[in-house]
């Protein structure tokens, strides 16, 4: 008999096709998830903390969706055991959690609240004991109430109490802090909070928008030399920006290019210019002459906010396109960052925000993993020897919780696995490609209040039910163990 009837006989032959190999990440890579205080700490008005800017906004009348604040959130504060052991059980390398300025130092300036060191000490060390490295953001967009009231990051005495600020908490936590962030984002803090009014304090002032711009920029370079004045030079220091990837609608239009360069320049070279260069992009001088003349710039600072950064902390979410506006009909507005009858734009009018194809999360930011490997490339290719690092990425969507047969609760968040596995996949095309990549943060560890969006957008891999606070492990939060115990990408069906 023929082998072919032999074969026929016995079933198909085996393939000898080798099955596509899995995506695997340097073993040092770090894994990690994070968290702000005013989204998950609760307790606003226990342990001796102050007010914050996000109290007063979040407390005033039509801010936030359904009038929800920050009062009691996750209720972390009580629960930040539970949560600790949330972070060992998903077996997290590193936790990214930020200190809420006015619980440790409750006016901004003045007397340090030990009772609000001493929660922070406490969580440190029990990560420590967890074996999972902290990973401190100083600033995530909460400033004492007090500082405001004289002007907040419009004024440049903020950035100076910023410093001693750090310096405090550089000595009290001292080196059991593996990094220490300066800021979260201060492209939100100075446009949103300042310019379009969407976010804390909820001002509309291009001004003052340009002014915290530069000094936000100037207190993380005091914060770093405070740090390190205290801790030593080898003290690994960052700071995380929301850097944007901005398309033209018309890749042939000059005019569309242009307004990717405007956008570019006080979305992106605003910071990275001073942070990195030393120097604000003259074309973004420019651009807002007609503002400001930037005289809030002093001689010195620019030595000053140019610090060396051990890591780049780099948040991303969705893509943004961008075409000239000529003035004909309403400007398209669809930026990502809020309704307001103030652009965060300053100094731009001749540009309009094009809506992007789908699908889309429950923000309305449409997903696009390419963007990215766009984004991490570009950063390296300017800054070939920076490190960087994936502090935010994530998605809210609407998730929906079920009840297995033996009473189990489950929330099967399909979504959110597929978004974290190509945006995952697409942070190691970046580093095949060549960009120094050290680590990745998932956003976020748990539901949390989401700003201006109350608690109707969940981001969390850990769903929070707002009425008796419980924990449950979403799907995604099941697949992420998986990838931060091995560092090999599962597949989106892996959940498990």
């Amino acid at each position: 008999m023929s082998n072919v009837a032999t074969r026929q006989d016995a079933g198909p032959a085996p393939s000898t096709a080798q099955p596509p190999a899995r995506r695997a990440f340097p073993t040092d890579f770090l894994w990690g998830s994070a968290t702000a205080a005013y989204q998950i700490e609760g307790a606003a008005a226990e342990g001796g903390r102050g007010p914050s800017i996000w109290d007063t906004y979040s407390h005033t009348p039509g801010r936030t969706l359904n009038g929800d604040t920050g009062d009691v959130a996750d209720d972390h504060y009580h629960r930040w055991a539970e949560d600790v052991q949330h972070i060992k059980d998903l077996g997290l390398g590193a936790y990214r959690f930020s200190i809420s300025w006015s619980r440790v130092q409750p006016g901004g300036t003045g007397e340090f609240n030990p009772e609000g060191i001493a929660f922070y000490s406490r969580l440190v060390d029990a990560l420590l004991e967890a074996g999972v490295k902290p990973v401190v953001t100083l600033y995530h967009w909460d400033l004492p109430q007090e500082l405001e009231d004289r002007g907040g990051w419009a004024n440049r005495e903020t950035a100076h109490a910023f410093a001693e600020y750090a310096r405090r908490m550089a000595r009290e936590l001292g080196d059991r802090i593996d990094v220490w962030t300066t800021l979260n984002e201060p492209w939100c803090s100075a446009y949103l909070g300042y310019g379009s009014g969407v976010h804390a304090p909820g001002r509309t002032e291009p001004v003052a928008a340009l002014a915290a711009v530069h000094h936000l920029n100037l207190a993380h370079g005091l914060a770093c030399l405070a740090i390190r004045d205290d801790l030593g030079n080898d003290t690994m220091t960052s700071v995380t920006l929301n850097l944007h990837v901005i398309r033209p609608d018309d890749p042939t239009s000059e005019a569309d290019l242009d307004a990717v360069r405007k956008i570019d320049g006080l979305a992106n070279r605003a910071f990275l210019g001073p942070l990195l260069d030393g120097a604000y992009p003259a074309d973004l001088l420019a651009d807002t002459a007609h503002v400001t003349d930037w005289s809030f710039v002093q001689d010195g600072d620019l030595e000053i906010v140019r610090q060396p950064l051990s890591v780049l902390g780099i948040n991303y979410y969705s893509t943004t396109k961008v075409r000239h506006f000529a003035g004909d009909g309403e400007r398209a507005e669809n930026d990502g960052h809020g309704a307001s009858s103030h652009s965060p734009w300053i100094g731009v009018e001749d540009v309009e925000f094009v809506t992007q194809a789908g699908p889309y999360t429950a923000m309305g930011w449409n997903i696009e993993p390419a963007g990215m490997t766009e984004l991490l490339l570009s950063v390296h290719r300017a800054y070939p020897g920076q490190p960087l690092m994936v502090t935010e990425n994530g998605a809210a969507f609407d998730d929906e919780v079920t009840v297995d047969a033996d009473g189990t609760a489950r929330v099967h968040d399909d979504r959110r696995v597929a978004y974290l596995h190509d945006h995952i996949d697409a942070v190691g095309a970046a580093i095949d490609a060549g960009a120094d990549v050290r680590g990745y943060f998932a956003w976020s560890l748990l539901d949390n209040f989401e700003w201006g969006y109350g608690y109707d957008r969940r981001f969390g891999i850990i769903r929070v039910d707002y009425d008796t606070l419980e924990r449950t492990w979403k799907d995604s939060a099941h697949w992420y163990r998986r990838l931060a115990t091995t560092s090999v990408l599962p597949g989106v069906a892996e959940v498990g």
